[in-house]
């Protein structure tokens, strides 16, 4: 009797058990599925993000000289939030200040940026190879944004192109003081209505441009980097010693014009803007003549520019009246 008891008792727990089991692991299952997809609705697995990259970097790196497809996917770009007209999207980086500056302000805030006019292929590719040494001392002082193409659908056209794909001069589209007037009018008796260098109909017409400028607001940069070719020069707008050389590059102001980006900050927004001009827009310089710029470009921003905040508290100083007063050096 014993052994048919304990027989009995033993198939009861089997019963419970396959019961257990069969409701249990369809909840488990359930469970796990809901609490995965949460997860993943928070933090996008970097494995998809990883495959964007790809895919971007892919297209760009075909138009780049000298910047590779692991390069390009090294740099950790990603996505603005913003697309071009053709639906590519503006791929940018934000890398936080390491080192202290030795003072009690903020670290200097950098935005750096490349590719405005699509046809000037280098310099988006240098871009991409400074973003490379951003991990070195010197750059570590700084916080950055980094854009190595502002401009990509000039950029990926069939023959690469100056304008965006509504045929508009990015750097002629910023809101200048009177730029309805002065835009159309410089465009039409200066250029002969030149296509490369149509200003739009109205400024910040464009994604891209209306970008770099809400950025501009958002990220509130001390300093404009502006990347282009193929002058062989360096130019300079705004409130800041200029510098006389970078690597091989010499200061050699070009002008002002109306919607251009160094007119629009350095002049009426009073935000230093340094725009690079490479000598050749399809071939990159030298290895060893890349590094120079960059270096000469730290040490320029580093012992000439001030921060904004800090300019903004001295403006609201109340200065004296009197013609010998020193003036404040900026």
């Amino acid at each position: 009797m014993q052994n048919s008891s304990d027989h009995f008792v033993f198939e009861a727990w089997v019963y419970i058990v396959n019961i257990v089991s069969r409701i249990a692991f369809p909840l488990l299952v359930l469970l796990g599925c809901t609490v995965s997809a949460s997860v993943a609705a928070i933090n996008p697995p970097k494995a998809a993000a990883s495959v964007k990259l790809e895919e971007w970097c892919r297209r760009l790196v075909v138009r780049l000289p000298g910047i590779t497809n692991p390069m390009c996917q090294r740099s950790e770009l990603s996505p603005t939030g913003i697309n071009s007209l053709q639906g590519f999207p503006l791929l940018a980086r934000q890398i936080p200040a390491v080192k202290k500056n030795g003072h009690d302000h903020p670290p200097l805030r950098v935005l750096l940026m490349g590719g405005i006019h699509g046809d000037e292929l280098t310099s988006a590719s240098i871009v991409f190879r400074w973003l490379e040494w951003m991990p070195t001392a010197a750059a570590q002082h700084f916080e950055w944004r980094v854009v190595p193409v502002v401009n990509p659908d000039g950029l990926l056209a069939r023959r690469p192109n100056r304008v965006n794909a509504n045929g508009v001069d990015l750097n002629r589209n910023f809101p200048t003081p009177g730029w309805q007037h002065d835009a159309p009018r410089y465009w039409a008796t200066r250029t002969k209505s030149d296509p490369r260098r149509f200003p739009g109909h109205h400024p910040l017409s464009e994604p891209e441009s209306r970008w770099v400028h809400d950025e501009m607001i958002r990220f509130h940069p001390d300093v404009i980097i502006s990347v282009h070719a193929p002058f062989g020069v360096l130019d300079f707008d705004g409130p800041a010693q200029p510098p006389r050389r970078f690597g091989r590059l010499l200061l050699n102001r070009v002008g002002v014009y109306p919607g251009s980006l160094g007119n629009y900050s350095g002049v009426h927004k009073n935000v230093p803007v340094i725009t690079i001009e490479l000598p050749n827009a399809q071939k990159m310089p030298s290895e060893a003549e890349v590094k120079r710029i960059w270096l000469d470009m730290l040490g320029w921003i580093m012992d000439n520019v001030e921060p904004q905040a800090e300019l903004t508290r001295v403006r609201a100083v109340s200065l004296p009246d009197s013609a010998s007063s020193t003036p404040l050096k900026k």
